[in-house]
């Protein structure tokens, strides 16, 4: 069977797209390795309908809706090989399965770099987190670190200003910070702590105290950081889809890429990471890859 679209990632972006294309009648394959970024968060929030609960319980909803349209299937498996082909595109799976598509579209999120300190993978979406606006409100009028040290740091303390006014920047090694950053901080009573940190000490991801290098401590319960990202697979660089100068694969106001047939939707697509996001780039990838199929097919007479 050639599927009108096989979807590669089957979380908030993917299970979207593929309840679009299921309520359009499209045949639709996704394949999913059951690895979302977002495993260890224990809460999805700013999500209407669902704040507050967590990211596993929304995605298994999820796919029991998307399932009841019986032109789309789940393939629990991971696509590890990609390609075009004259009249669509092949994909392979680990398992050694292959399956053909007519398009293709890439809803496979990212993977976070950890930073290599002992207990910052463990408190990762717990208490170690990036997104004011997904967890800002339930830490707010508490301490808060800024684990940053670049020329956005600024930037990210005033942002997180919102929420708290008791925050401490750490920079883990000598201060790189601008000079005119480093007044401003001065100025509104913000410290810079340099100390290299050691380890993170933790009670099952809830953050407890910082220990330094040094042989000093601190107890912080919530610690901010932006951490770089690579993609969950290279299947973009296999078909070939360029990528924005900020490192996200590059798409156009529908989700398409610059691979004709190639969409793109979700964290992998947008720099901005939230649930809501993911879901409705997915809904915009589903709808427009319809437009486009059917746009290729016989026209009504």
């Amino acid at each position: 069977m050639t599927f009108d679209t096989i979807i590669i990632g089957g979380s908030y972006a993917g299970l979207s797209a593929a309840m679009t294309l299921g309520r359009s009648l499209r045949k639709v394959l996704i394949i999913d390795s059951g690895e979302p970024c977002n495993r260890q968060t224990p809460r999805a929030h700013n999500f209407i309908t669902h704040d507050g609960q967590s990211p596993n319980q929304i995605r298994t909803l999820a796919k029991e809706q998307v399932l009841q349209y019986d032109t789309v299937t789940f393939q629990a498996d991971k696509a590890i090989k990609a390609q075009k082909l004259s009249n669509g595109f092949e994909v392979r799976t680990e398992s050694g399965d292959t399956y053909t598509g007519r398009t293709v579209l890439l809803a496979t999120g990212v993977s976070d770099q950890m930073r290599p300190i002992p207990g910052f993978a463990e408190c990762w979406g717990t208490s170690i987190i990036h997104c004011p606006y997904c967890h800002g409100y339930e830490v707010r009028n508490s301490p808060i670190g800024i684990l940053s040290n670049s020329g956005v740091t600024y930037d990210f303390v005033r942002l997180l200003s919102n929420w708290s006014k008791d925050l401490h920047v750490f920079t883990d090694g000598p201060c790189e910070l601008p000079e005119d950053d480093c007044t401003k901080l001065k100025k509104h009573g913000i410290p810079v702590i340099e100390d290299e940190i050691q380890e993170f000490r933790h009670e099952a991801g809830q953050l407890k105290t910082i220990v330094f290098k040094n042989g000093l401590t601190t107890d912080f319960p919530t610690l901010f950081v932006r951490t770089p990202f690579s993609f969950a697979t290279d299947l973009h660089e296999q078909l070939g889809c360029q990528l924005t100068e900020d490192g996200y694969l590059q798409v156009d106001a529908f989700q398409r890429t610059t691979v004709p047939g190639v969409f793109a939707a979700g964290d992998a697509a947008h720099a901005f990471r939230a649930v809501s996001v993911a879901t409705g780039s997915g809904t915009t990838a589903g709808a427009y890859i319809h437009h486009d199929l059917m746009h290729e097919e016989e026209p009504l007479a």
